[in-house]
């Protein structure tokens, strides 16, 4: 897998562009004054805050796992802190994550994997505003999440516990999202699933973010298919992250960026 990983890094390094490689005005514009631009320093150090507080939650929880697994991890006995550190967004993505919230300004955000609630922490400080429904397939990692918001003020952030499989049909029921984060199980079937049952949540200006689009063969495949879906106007490839979005003005467009 670790080789697979580094040969699938190295095929992004080579076929990844800059900005001055960018024919799409809407793309360029989105590097050069979201990508390319430092994050508001207060929202960073309000993230880092709780990225602190987590790392030092040594407290054993166990684990309930819906998804592919952990390729880290032997057991499902593990430390807030390891989750955190291992499975939490990092802080070049945070700040990507906190860019991209402030370019558009999404005010109805789903994320579909809240583990210990860290990525969700991101999205609420982003857009204190936002209206955020976050799905937890495990209780004992929501019930981290939950004190962590509590403990931090993130009073925007519903959290659904279950099952996606269960949850996420009467989430996206009739609702529009203007942003969705999938971050919750790394498999093909799941993944695309998902995508599918969030299609109908759509607008015009819908983004959906999926996370470690690289982390397997089969996540790859997923995310070609994701490419190829007729509603899906253009791609953005960030090597951990496949950005999408449905501007029907938009002519059909894959990027891959340096990010």
């Amino acid at each position: 897998m670790e080789w697979f990983k580094i040969r699938s890094f190295i095929t992004y390094l080579l076929t990844s562009t800059n900005r001055h490689g960018i024919h799409s005005p809407f793309v360029y514009h989105l590097v050069t004054r979201c990508f390319n631009i430092k994050t508001n320093p207060s929202k960073m150090i309000a993230v880092n805050k709780i990225r602190k507080s987590l790392y030092s939650n040594h407290k054993s929880i166990t684990i309930t796992d819906y998804g592919k697994g952990s390729s880290v991890f032997k057991n499902n006995e593990r430390k807030v802190s390891d989750i955190a550190k291992i499975a939490g967004i990092s802080k070049k993505r945070s700040a990507l994550l906190i860019g991209i919230i402030d370019y558009f300004n999404p005010v109805n955000i789903l994320e579909i994997g809240t583990s210990v609630g860290l990525g969700t922490s991101v999205l609420s400080i982003g857009n204190p505003e936002a209206a955020i429904v976050t799905l937890e397939g495990c209780e004992n990692t929501a019930q981290v999440a939950k004190k962590l918001f509590k403990a931090n003020h993130l009073d925007n952030i519903q959290l659904v516990v279950g099952n996606f499989n269960d949850t996420l049909s009467p989430v996206a029921k009739g609702k529009q999202f203007d942003l969705i984060y999938f971050d919750g199980n790394h498999q093909k079937n799941a993944t695309l699933q998902y995508f599918n049952q969030c299609l109908e949540t759509v607008h015009n200006d819908s983004i959906f973010i999926f996370d470690d689009i690289n982390w397997s063969p089969e996540m790859q495949l997923a995310w070609e298919e994701i490419k190829n879906h007729s509603k899906v106007t253009m791609t953005i490839n960030t090597f951990y992250w496949g950005i999408v979005f449905f501007r029907r003005e938009q002519e059909k467009q894959h990027f891959t960026i340096r990010v």
